[in-house]
C-alpha cells in the first residue's frame, strides 16, 4: 500500500526515519522494502472513483478490515491517516464492542486515545499529496506521530 505514489513518497522516508522501515522508498513489491514492527491495512480495499470511498464501500470492506485487524495478535497502537481511516477503525472498535459510540473520539492530527484492551488510537493528516503539498501536513508533523507511536508501542 502506498508504494509507488505520492503518499508513498512521502510516508516511506519518515517510516525509515522512525526505524519502521528498511528503506526510504517504495517502488515496487520487489524493491526489497520491509517494514518492522508495522503493518499497514487500509477501510477500503478499492481504489474508487475520485478516490474517496462512498459509505457503501466502506461498508463492503469492514469484514477485511475486522479480519486483518484480529490476525495482529500483539497490537499495540494504531495510526490512522486522515479522517476515514480514523472513523473505519472506530466503526470496527464498534462492531467488536469495545466502544459503543465514536462521539468521545476527534479527529485532529497528532490526537492520542486510549482504548480498550491497552490499546492507543493515533490521528494523522493523511499523507497524499493535497495535504503534503499545501503545507497542512509537513514532515515534522508526521515524523513525530511515527515517534510517539514507537514509543507509545514501548519500541523507542
Amino acid at each position: 500500500m502506498f508504494t509507488g505514489d505520492g503518499s508513498g513518497d512521502f510516508l516511506y522516508p519518515v517510516l525509515y526515519e522512525t526505524g519502521f522501515a528498511s528503506q526510504p522508498n517504495a517502488v515496487s513489491r520487489d524493491d526489497g522494502m520491509r517494514l518492522h514492527n508495522l503493518w499497514i491495512s487500509a477501510v477500503v480495499h478499492c481504489a474508487p472513483p475520485g478516490n474517496k470511498p462512498t459509505p457503501g464501500e466502506q461498508r463492503n470492506c469492514a469484514s477485511w478490515l475486522d479480519e486483518e485487524i484480529s490476525l495482529l495478535r500483539d497490537l499495540r497502537v494504531v495510526v490512522c491517516l486522515g479522517k476515514i481511516a480514523f472513523d473505519g477503525f472506530l466503526a470496527h472498535q464498534m462492531r467488536c464492542g469495545r466502544i459503543a459510540a465514536k462521539s468521545k473520539f476527534q479527529f485532529r492530527h497528532g490526537a492520542a486515545y486510549a482504548m480498550p484492551g491497552g490499546l492507543t488510537l493515533m490521528a494523522s493528516y493523511h499523507p497524499s499529496l493535497q495535504n503534503t503539498n499545501t503545507g497542512k501536513l509537513t514532515r515534522a508533523m508526521f515524523t513525530d506521530v511515527f515517534r510517539r507511536a514507537r514509543a507509545e508501542a514501548g519500541l523507542a
